[in-house]
């Protein structure tokens, strides 16, 4: 394994929700305790940079804390992404593992996200799980939120609550795909939702941290990818990154209309798995694939890779900063396209993510 160069992995522990979200039916499609990835098959899994630990919802795993302690082994640094829910499990995981990132999915403020998450007091239960984290000492904690016109308006609101904290405010926008359960998700009002992008770009380009910059830069991408254009920079999905589901398939991405495997961990090597004809096909598809996801997951490790392309967008808008003009969506020439009527929304709709005609997956094990 000493050649192997890192990656970026995401673990989907377990299907199994609490949360009965507006954008994601996957809690009709959970996955069972016992046929979920072991022990000792995350043990098999490769050095890796970052690895994002996710579901469904991971603290339904009871032994979340025992998975770990072997990804500590093996990653430099591990976010576990949740709806904060169960706070004290959090905070008992958190105290046994200083180091590791928490991201609690807020969707907008308390009205808002309770009815978008389907978790009666969630709002509440969320932010004081990350206000406990913060006053703990944990330095990586911070919210994710789905941008949809039900809480786009609320947008600025949640990243300035998150700034006053000193955490981090991680966005993504609606997608369709096995992931999901759902091929009903579509933003319907385009230039309101992108306003709101616009207005949230802005203060990330006022801040003084290199980071947001670059996450304004990330945001910027979202405009893009709500009209249903090409991505901006390349996906380099199964080849610097991969996803394993909870019956141990690995996969590139989450984003696809239907599951693509790699291979299955349970029964193969690593090596075997990540160097197999069967891989090698996927990459191919990968290559050639033209959903143009924008979500952080495939994005971050490209702006690092292509780093030329959002640094100098950096550099062009933090000088406008200085010269006191702002950033607006209508650089994006699909925003006026749409304003000028060259685009329409059903052109839209068939571009992007939100493709309506295609049949819910529910990515169960197929291999079995």
């Amino acid at each position: 394994m000493s050649n192997e160069k890192k990656l970026n992995g995401t673990i989907i522990v377990t299907y199994r929700c609490n949360a009965h979200c507006t954008m994601c039916n996957r809690y009709k499609a959970p996955s069972k305790p016992e046929e979920e990835l072991s022990i000792e098959t995350i043990k098999k899994l490769p050095p890796m940079y970052f690895t994002n630990i996710t579901g469904g919802e991971p603290f339904l795993r009871e032994d979340l804390e025992e998975i770990v302690e072997v990804l500590q082994t093996k990653s430099e640094r591990i976010v576990i992404s949740t709806n904060g829910f169960f706070m004290d499990r959090i905070i008992r995981l958190a105290r046994r593992f200083p180091n590791i990132g928490i991201r609690i999915s807020i969707e907008g403020m308390e009205e808002t996200n309770n009815e978008i998450r389907g978790l009666e007091d969630g709002f509440r239960r969320g932010y004081e799980t990350l206000k406990q984290l913060r006053a703990m000492g944990l330095k990586d904690v911070g919210f994710g939120m789905t941008v949809q016109d039900r809480n786009a308006p609320d947008l600025v609101s949640l990243y300035k609550l998150s700034d006053e904290l000193g955490m981090e405010f991680a966005t993504a926008s609606l997608h369709n795909s096995f992931y999901f359960v759902e091929n009903k998700n579509v933003i319907h009002d385009r230039p309101m939702v992108a306003g709101h992008f616009e207005d949230l770009v802005n203060e990330l380009l006022n801040s003084n941290s290199p980071k947001k910059w670059f996450r304004a830069y990330f945001n910027h991408g979202l405009i893009n990818y709500i009209y249903g254009q090409k991505r901006l920079l390349p996906c380099d999905m199964a080849f610097d990154t991969f996803f394993i589901d909870p019956y141990g398939d690995v996969m590139p991405c989450n984003g696809t209309k239907e599951k693509k495997v790699m291979g299955n961990l349970n029964r193969q090597s690593w090596e075997e798995l990540w160097h197999s004809e069967q891989a090698e096909e996927v990459r191919n598809f990968v290559r050639h694939c033209d959903r143009n996801c924008w979500m952080i997951g495939s994005v971050s490790p490209a702006m690092h890779k292509y780093i030329i392309k959002p640094g100098l967008w950096v550099l062009a808008h933090k000088a406008k900063v200085w010269t006191k003009k702002k950033y607006s969506m209508y650089e994006l020439k699909c925003c006026r396209d749409y304003r000028d009527g060259k685009l329409t929304k059903e052109m839209c709709d068939q571009l992007s993510t939100c493709d309506l005609t295609t049949v819910a997956q529910d990515g169960r094990n197929t291999q079995a």
